[in-house]
């Protein structure tokens, strides 16, 4: 293929790919009910389905607004060979690839988030503080941005500079020792994720004694559950939505739950909600999810050693000459098709293990108290409660409310 060729291969791509989500997102829009469903009836009176509805109708016209303007400025770039601009702006001020490289991702990154920053304020501090999720101050939302950026150079340029080292050196066998290298990192944020990131940005602290936690060991008793390291996370400094989720292998494993949801439910629901998080342990979901991630990168950067030493998809973006960054930027929007089947398949998967998570907490607790606590989550955080199926598929890694209560109840 030519490089005009290319360049009009990714912007269809582009294109394509904006109208499937605007395809999606309509069809999840004209699926909302009036009504609540007859089987929902009683989760919400009017007046908060009415709050759920026009929620979800805000959140659907920004994601439209930010997602016509995203694509429109990828695919103005694009055409006038933007990005090329950009690398041969840099050509005189850094003579090494490898950091010439890291100097590209780095300016597009400030670019990207100085663009981006605007919007991320307006749903942060206009849509989720009209319908009262915000506690993030603004004091906050900047030192966010600071510690986002200071992680992104010292991890992003560690590893950015290790992988185009790799790839500069050991050229089409590149993806083999990627690979590696990206499996062990991918390791390390598992085993390590609560232990060194997550406490950079929230608050970690052990549940406290009570009758809470006696009931939780009684019950990790009963499952023979190894229960060490739970902890509550102060989620509410910058939320009222509520959460809980399991991490971490082996002895460095912890199960967190935010203080919003310690606060707006039942002890029986906590356990409940507990048990559910044991059940992604002892059904495995978290190593099976390790594996098939990295059988993933595996695909990925295979094909992507097929294409990233091609000069042409370089001078498609606007460069003179081979580029490697220029390639990853151009392999990124080729492997959409590709990335959106394999997403796909893993929502699909995690909505498998979220059913059987669900099962193991209903039949080794209860599942009344469960799913009383999804049915209060849901009211919480106003959620859809009859989006399209063609968009759960696309979108959802969990099941939907009714689904998993309709599951529950067949047990």
């Amino acid at each position: 293929m030519s490089a005009d060729q290319l360049l009009y291969l990714l912007i269809g791509i582009v294109v394509l790919d904006y109208g499937i989500d605007q395809v999606l997102d309509f069809l999840n829009q004209k699926h909302a009910k009036g009504e609540v469903p007859e089987k929902l009836k009683g989760i919400y009176n009017e007046e908060e389905y009415a709050k759920s509805q026009a929620y979800q109708k805000a959140r659907s016209r920004f994601g439209f607004l930010t997602s016509a303007f995203s694509t429109s400025v990828t695919l103005v770039v694009l055409y006038f060979g933007g990005f090329g601009y950009l690398d041969q702006f840099l050509t005189p001020y850094v003579s090494d690839p490898i950091l010439k490289s890291l100097a590209f991702f780095g300016v597009l990154f400030i670019l990207s988030d100085i663009v981006n920053t605007p919007f991320s304020y307006y749903s942060t501090f206009v849509i989720e503080e009209r319908f009262g999720f915000n506690k993030t101050t603004l004091k906050l939302f900047v030192i966010d941005k600071l510690k986002g950026y200071l992680l992104t150079i010292i991890l992003g340029g560690l590893i950015g500079y290790a992988l185009l080292w790799i790839v500069h050196e050991l050229g089409n066998d590149f993806w083999i020792y990627a690979l590696i290298l990206i499996s062990g990192v991918m390791l390390f944020m598992n085993l390590f994720y609560t232990s060194l990131f997550l406490p950079l940005f929230n608050k970690l602290t052990p549940l406290e004694d009570g009758p809470l936690k006696d009931k939780i060991n009684a019950y990790a008793e009963k499952v023979s559950f190894p229960l060490d390291n739970i902890y509550v996370i102060d989620g509410s400094k910058r939320s009222t939505k509520a959460n809980a989720f399991f991490s971490g292998l082996g002895k460095k494993k912890k199960i967190v739950l935010y203080d919003t949801l310690i606060n707006n439910h039942s002890e029986e629901e906590l356990v409940a909600v507990l048990a559910h998080e044991v059940g992604h342990f002892k059904k495995k979901h978290i190593i099976s999810g390790l594996v098939l991630g990295i059988v993933q990168m595996a695909v990925t950067l295979f094909v992507m050693s097929l294409l990233i030493f091609n000069e042409q998809l370089s001078i498609a973006l606007g460069g003179n000459e081979l580029s490697i960054h220029l390639n990853f930027i151009a392999f990124g929007l080729l492997y959409t098709p590709i990335s959106r089947l394999t997403g796909l398949f893993m929502n699909m998967l995690s909505r498998k293990n979220e059913y059987e998570a669900d099962e193991f907490a209903a039949t080794t607790y209860e599942a009344k108290p469960l799913m009383e606590a999804l049915k209060n989550l849901s009211v919480s955080s106003l959620s859809n409660l009859t989006p399209h199926p063609l968009y759960v598929k696309a979108h959802y890694s969990h099941p939907t409310l009714l689904q998993r209560l309709e599951a529950m109840e067949k047990l």
